[in-house]
């Protein structure tokens, strides 16, 4: 199996890069792992400029040689590429797996919209870097390679499901780009935000009629919460149970996702 290595936002540290092939090359000896250059390009913020950004993309989703993308990492910079790519992808683009989270939620949830392919919320090439990442790693490759379901968010029943970052989601809200939702239990999840800020974007999806068909909505972690100043003093659950209401949809509680080494996968539109 050929699983291509691409970076839409950010560029790939190479020690991690070399650290993923090796662990890889002894516990998936299947597996070939194909880093696209562009993953090693500077330009400002992000892994080189857009149109090399979007080439790559095309690159390896148009490849039939490559079986499955694995982003990298993320950041920001995969929405200034959206229009680039999306009608560029041809019918190779549609047999792929395509696996990331955070920024990468911005292509997720575009190829979910066109029904491109197969998108899932789950480890980053990066996540090799974080404490315990080998086993993020190992749960990545395990589900593109044999489809292990140890790695799914626990869940997963009978209703579709997605997964996005909270605040890639509120940005997708309004755009052409944003999946239809309608039956599906939506899984959010968000990192470095203050509380007031997880509040408001909270009021906009609860408040977008283009979610008003989703069935429920579980919360995964949010991480590295910002001081408010002064303190905010409402609980998470409080404030998803609100706007959950507003909605018109049942909070359904926790969900094991995150900007973390323990973030499960989730197969956009999979049920069980």
């Amino acid at each position: 199996m050929r699983i291509g290595i691409v970076a839409p936002a950010k560029l790939l540290d190479r020690a991690v890069a070399a650290e993923v092939q090796a662990f890889a090359a002894i516990s998936f000896p299947s597996v070939e792992l194909v880093i696209h250059p562009q993953c090693f390009l500077s330009d400002g913020h992000f892994a080189g400029p857009d149109s090399a950004r979007a080439a790559a993309f095309l690159d390896y989703a148009n490849d039939p040689a490559i079986d499955a993308i694995w982003f990298a990492r993320g950041g920001y910079g995969s929405n200034r590429i959206l229009s680039a790519v999306m009608p560029a992808l041809t019918d190779a683009a549609a047999n792929k797996t395509y696996l990331g989270y955070s920024d990468m939620g911005f292509l997720l949830g575009a190829l979910y919209a066109r029904r491109i392919g197969r998108p899932v919320h789950g480890p980053l090439v990066m996540d090799m870097a974080r404490s315990g990442g080998d086993a993020a790693v190992a749960r990545a490759l395990g589900w593109l390679v044999k489809r292990d379901k140890a790695g799914l968010e626990a869940s997963i029943a009978a209703q579709p499901v997605a997964a996005f970052n909270l605040a890639i989601l509120t940005t997708l809200i309004g755009t052409p780009w944003l999946p239809d939702l309608t039956d599906h239990i939506l899984m959010i999840e968000d990192v470095s935000e203050p509380l007031y800020r997880i509040d408001r974007m909270l009021f906009q999806l609860a408040q977008a009629t283009q979610l008003k068909g989703v069935a429920g909505i579980r919360l995964g972690r949010i991480a590295d919460v910002q001081p408010n100043d002064p303190p905010w003093g409402e609980p998470l659950e409080v404030m998803i149970t609100r706007w959950a209401r507003d909605l018109g949809v049942p909070y359904l509680g926790a969900a094991d996702i995150g900007h973390d080494a323990q973030n499960k996968l989730v197969p956009f539109g999979m049920v069980v």
